[in-house]
């Protein structure tokens, strides 16, 4: 029997755990027994982290089995040393999730949802969302590595030292990416200042009006 177009073997261990990169170096020659392993070892901490970032039970297990799907798919392409297998495996799922919120905001941000009449006028609230699109285009215009660990610590609420793990980095090479992308993000926004500044200045004058 061939799997991948590489024989298949069965994961023999009489030493205790199987070492992560000794599983994925024979997933990636097809061996099922080892990616069963692998994805049992590494499930619980794959659901916890799209759970987290996705709020969405299903859609998690959705991802948790699209990222194993993808792993038994680029196993052989794994680089020893260059990464742990559980970070490798957690940027897959990071990267899918970050898919489904993308798709959430293109859905979000392409139609003005209807408000109840609360003396906000529609050309207030649709510079609002237009300055909602622009913070979303913002965040999306930063260099990968500093989204990432803005993501993972601010909208996601992770610690830095978990942060780090997920990313490969220490936690101070962390803390520069979270800088250097608030300052990116900031010098992003500020050039659209005025039209955020409008849209909140609408809002607030329309509150008043109604007191």
């Amino acid at each position: 029997m061939t799997l991948k177009g590489r024989p298949a073997f069965r994961v023999i261990s009489s030493n205790g755990p199987v070492a992560d990169d000794v599983l994925i170096e024979r997933v990636g020659r097809g061996d099922r027994e080892a990616a069963r392993l692998l994805m049992e070892r590494m499930l619980p901490k794959i659901l916890g982290l799209a759970q987290r970032m996705l709020k969405d039970p299903l859609e998690a297990e959705d991802v948790a089995q699209e990222t194993f799907i993808r792993v038994w798919k680029a196993a052989d392409r794994f680089e020893k040393g260059r990464a742990q297998v559980s970070t490798w495996i957690s940027r897959i799922a990071i990267n899918l999730c970050y898919d489904r919120l993308r798709k959430r905001r293109e859905v979000l941000t392409d139609e003005v949802p209807e408000r109840a009449d609360q003396g906000i006028s529609q050309e207030t609230a649709m510079v609002r969302d237009e300055s909602a699109n622009r913070i979303v285009d913002a965040v999306n215009k930063l260099p990968e590595r500093q989204r990432m660990a803005m993501e993972l610590v601010h909208f996601q609420e992770m610690s830095n030292i978990k942060a780090a793990e997920i990313m490969s980095v220490s936690v101070d090479a962390l803390e520069s990416l979270l800088a250097r992308g608030r300052r990116k993000l900031k010098s992003l926004l500020m050039q659209d200042a005025g039209d955020l500044i409008s849209a909140y200045e609408g809002e607030r004058q329309a509150h008043e009006e109604l007191d």
